[in-house]
């Protein structure tokens, strides 16, 4: 795992829209696509303006393919989706294929838009484990990431798959990725800055492990893929390493 610490918000978010440049180069020079699940929430809103500004003409846009790596239960229309979120702010900037766009049908309900998308990832992936070029995450003040929220039962799920729950924190459902497909990936970068979020990730990367009460403690390193986080002074300065 590496951790890259930046003085601002601008200098974080400058470092992973080139590694996300770069994940992208070396994955398309490999074969051919770039296969990346999108954070929600609003960090992630700057993050894609970089990409539509600075790296515009710098990546393959037409080989690349977007996914979600958790979605609120409410229509893409809804101003709470993330779909929404990165199709104002990433795929309509860049005029990106919708035939590349991976959206959670919603319509269908929590459950079954779970199970359909745990099918298009199989069809997608030939069959095969599921396995990103790149997963981007955030984490919240309450140590979540993806939908994986405390207490919850996907957290003791093994599948790689999408799972769907009701939230109670949240009074609402949720479809996620599985921990174990985040863990699949061969990148996963966790975006996160701001000084509110230092108890977390202080909790996540020096307190003893508690995946009931931390649950972002569950993607972890693989010897097959590679774990970073960008964050900025403010989300660091709980950390004694």
């Amino acid at each position: 795992m590496k951790l890259n610490v930046f003085k601002t918000a601008d200098e974080v978010l400058a470092s992973l829209a080139n590694f996300f440049a770069k994940t992208a180069k070396e994955a398309i020079e490999k074969h051919d696509r770039f296969t990346v699940a999108l954070s929600g929430g609003s960090s992630p809103k700057k993050l894609h303006e970089l990409l539509v500004s600075d790296y515009r003409d710098k990546i393959e846009w037409n080989k690349v393919w977007f996914f979600f790596g958790d979605e609120r239960d409410v229509p893409l229309t809804d101003s709470q989706s993330n779909y929404l979120m990165a199709k104002n702010t990433l795929f309509d900037p860049l005029g990106i294929d919708p035939a590349h766009i991976f959206p959670v049908h919603t319509d269908l309900g929590a459950e079954e838009a779970a199970k359909h998308y745990t099918l298009n990832l199989i069809s997608f992936f030939d069959g095969h484990n599921a396995c990103f070029d790149l997963v981007i995450l955030g984490l919240g003040d309450n140590s979540h990431t993806a939908s994986l929220f405390p207490h919850t039962s996907v957290l003791k799920d093994e599948s790689a798959s999408i799972q769907a729950l009701y939230i109670d924190e949240v009074k609402m459902n949720r479809i996620t990725f599985t921990a174990p497909l985040i863990n699949n990936a061969h990148h996963i970068a966790f975006l996160v800055y701001g000084e509110g979020k230092a108890e977390a990730v202080k909790h996540i990367l020096e307190d003893a492990k508690n995946i009931p009460e931390y649950p972002a403690q569950l993607i972890v390193e693989t010897s097959d893929g590679d774990l970073q986080w960008f964050m900025d002074e403010g989300a660091a300065k709980d950390l004694q390493k």
